[in-house]
């Protein structure tokens, strides 16, 4: 018997089965691409019969005739996500907002504290076990269904098909109507230059392994596609998004290491373009459960290495983070924003994301700033977070003081926005009142992977303006021996206007390079640093270096120093020059292997070194030598 023929007593038109609906009761839409358009058109085309109706859902990419002014009176929306469907009447006051986390909304659906009276979803046609599948949106449209006392349902031979908890027997639907129409696509936007550079900082917070959680747009394709050098991914997302699957069909996505529900790409929901749907149709790799289980953070907590990614509309100083509302007008919703968040800092290893381009408006507005616009929300604490991305670097505020954390932020936010946001944080004393602001550009093409003798990988990285505590820190590691031979003098600190001086680099005349564990457990500490000073008459540059005691002797210093040679040759330095204490040996060693013609003059107990990058260069010098002598 044909499925239509075994269910045909709850077949029905769209007009006669929304007139079931009772007046004054709360009705919910399925949620995105699974919005049962036919059934909303028919409501609103019934609306004189409907009464102080609340209508419910979260996003959807359908119309939402209902909230048009001249149904005020019959229809009330009460959004748990504000999309662009609903925004205006949010804001002109005929809609409502209810911020709430995504991962609650199950159970308050169930206690009734979100009530749902009559659930109106789409579904695919049954299966020959009699179940249909909700498809791409299991979300909160399966706890809606399992609270609702009438459910209502278009059946559409287009739905795919989509494994994981979004079977229910067909029986379960009061009534169904029969309708063939495509899923809503969301076209892929191109990707920017600043959208990729976002997406190559967060990779690098990635490692191979990783369970990520990812949403849609442009930083989230950018992201995955800086994601495609990396192995044995995992996925546990709400959001299951086309630049995802791209890393699943490049082979990146294998689940290898998740803890639950290893070897699946878990999600609740997709939207996105037809390849995204036709990919997911009846593939066994897709895992799709409601909210309360994927957005629950003792579950995200569990996964192995969670990287949670999101975003954010404002970022003021000290970390709070404004992600549903500009200034007073509500913009969006909290979603799993915050289950991620926190799931992600609750799990070994786990990195939560925030990742946002530094202006908006096309560059008028920075997106960190000093305060959060009047009225804007705090949807994330600055308690929970923890990496900050911008298309200028990475701001890593977890454990911080309200002074790194605003030093951090301003050098993450855009250059042209970075002295007033400096000159507010020196009034509010968030920082020191000489604090240095962070140069406009960082020296990426300067950052070098090396190992020392005992095959510990380090960075070398040009220093940054907010390296102070770690410049710090790296000075009272120093042996008094260390600190004597590289400043020539007994110091017995380093004082904060000092280290400002230290800091202070231009990035080609002015060279400071610092060496960084990468895998220390010890928040990246610094184990030395060199730089070099040139002069303009003569174009050499004076260098110096200091290694940690504990990693002298295992090649650090001399991989440092022919770093810095090479970038002094690149911008056109002639050579260096040093001055050494007689029995600093291990440093004279370091000149004079480099492969340089060195220069030698003893004073005292002190050597000036000479050292030209070329022997042109060092011709010349035994020329104006001979001449002055």
């Amino acid at each position: 018997m044909d499925w239509r023929d075994r269910h045909a007593s709850s077949r029905a038109s769209a007009k006669d089965a929304v007139a079931r609906i009772p007046r004054g009761k709360h009705i919910f839409v399925g949620s995105g691409a699974a919005q049962p358009t036919s059934l909303v058109d028919e409501m609103v085309r019934q609306y004189t019969r409907f009464a102080d109706n609340q209508i419910v859902h979260i996003l959807t990419l359908g119309p939402a005739p209902y909230v048009e002014p001249q149904y005020q009176d019959r229809f009330r929306h009460n959004a748990f996500f504000i999309g662009p469907n609903v925004r205006e009447a949010v804001h002109e006051g005929r809609a409502d907002y209810t911020p709430v986390f995504l991962s609650q909304i199950p159970e308050l659906m169930r206690r009734r504290r979100l009530p749902i009276d009559v659930a109106l979803v789409q579904v695919t046609p049954p299966d020959r076990f009699g179940f249909v599948n909700l498809g791409v949106a299991v979300d909160v449209v399966l706890p809606a269904i399992e609270a609702a006392s009438l459910v209502i349902a278009e059946v559409n031979p287009r739905m795919p098909v989509v494994h994981g908890a979004g079977f229910l027997p067909m029986d379960r639907l009061d009534a169904w109507v029969e309708v063939d129409a495509d899923i809503p696509v969301v076209e892929r936007e191109e990707l920017d230059e600043v959208s990729l550079e976002i997406g190559r900082h967060v990779a690098t917070l990635v490692e191979d392994g990783a369970t990520v959680q990812v949403g849609i747009g442009q930083i989230p394709d950018a992201v995955a596609t800086a994601l495609r050098d990396k192995k044995d991914l995992g996925v546990w997302t709400e959001m299951l998004s086309d630049g995802l699957v791209d890393l699943v069909e490049n082979g990146n996505v294998t689940g290898r290491y998740k803890t639950i529900q290893p070897n699946k790409v878990t999600a609740s929901f997709t939207f996105g373009t037809k390849r995204t749907y036709d990919f997911v149709n009846g593939n066994p790799a897709f895992s799709f459960h409601p909210s309360d289980f994927v957005n629950d953070p003792s579950r995200i907590a569990q996964q192995h290495k969670m990287v949670a990614i999101n975003s954010a509309l404002q970022i003021d100083l000290t970390g709070q983070v404004c992600s549903d509302s500009i200034g007073t007008k509500f913009y969006s919703g909290i979603g799993g924003q915050v289950d991620f968040i926190r799931g992600a800092s609750m799990a070994p290893s786990g990195k939560p994301i925030l990742a946002i381009r530094s202006t908006a408006l096309g560059g008028s507005v920075s997106k960190i700033v000093a305060t959060l616009d009047e009225g804007a929300g705090v949807v994330t604490s600055r308690g929970d977070v923890q990496f900050v991305v911008t298309e200028y670097g990475i701001a890593d505020l977890q454990g911080k003081s309200i002074r790194e954390r605003a030093m951090s932020l301003i050098s993450i936010a855009h250059p042209d926005f970075r002295s007033d946001l400096l000159a507010t944080a020196k009034e509010r004393h968030y920082v020191f009142a000489d604090q240095i602001e962070p140069r406009a550009t960082y020296a990426a093409r300067y950052e070098k992977l090396i190992r020392s003798r005992t095959g510990e990988e380090l960075r070398l990285r040009p220093v940054r303006e907010t390296d102070e505590g770690k410049m710090r820190d790296l000075f009272y590691n120093f042996s008094a021996d260390t600190v004597y031979k590289r400043w020539m003098t007994a110091m017995s600190r380093l004082p904060h206007s000092q280290l400002q001086r230290y800091l202070r680099v231009d990035d080609t005349e002015n060279v400071a390079m610092v060496v960084e564990r990468t895998a220390s457990g010890r928040d990246d500490e610094l184990i030395g640093i060199g730089r070099y000073h040139t002069d303009a008459a003569t174009r050499f540059a004076e260098v110096a270096l200091a290694i940690r005691d504990d990693y002298q002797g295992q090649g650090i210093g001399t991989a440092l120093f022919a770093h810095l040679a090479d970038i002094a040759r690149a911008n056109d330095i002639r050579g260096f020059t040093a001055e050494v204490l007689s029995n600093n040996r291990a440093m004279l060693d370091v000149f004079h292997k480099s492969g340089l013609n060195v220069e030698t003059r003893r004073e005292g107990t002190t050597y000036s070194l000479r050292m030209p990058f070329s022997s042109t260069e060092s011709q010349k010098e035994r020329t104006r030598a001979t001449d002055e002598g």
